[in-house]
């Protein structure tokens, strides 16, 4: 198995409504896109403010396989939502990592 987690620091004008598709649109990629195990997405609502670091919205992915994840990087569904969030993007960060 193999964990991938996007923390995503939306640019502060970024409406709601816009936030909410993104969340939709990565949703759908779990009956999509081969080799994703379990996915979830959220925006970000913790009351650890001094903890956030301006990221405002979380993607896990697990899959059955690094490769899988590789996969998953060029997956047209997956351009897709790059190129819709792309201009609302101020920062990233990206954990992945084998488990058991």
């Amino acid at each position: 198995m193999y964990e991938h987690i996007v923390l995503l620091k939306l640019k502060p004008n970024v409406p709601s409504d816009e936030q909410e598709e993104a969340v939709k649109q990565v949703q759908a990629f779990k009956n999509k896109i081969p080799g994703i195990v379990d996915l979830s997405v959220g925006i970000n609502v913790t009351e650890e403010v001094e903890h956030t670091q301006g990221y405002t919205l979380g993607i896990r992915v697990t899959f059955a396989s690094r490769q899988a994840c590789r996969d998953y990087i060029q997956h047209p569904l997956h351009q897709s939502l790059l190129q819709r969030v792309g201009p609302f993007v101020d920062g990233i960060a990206v954990v992945d990592y084998p488990f058991s």
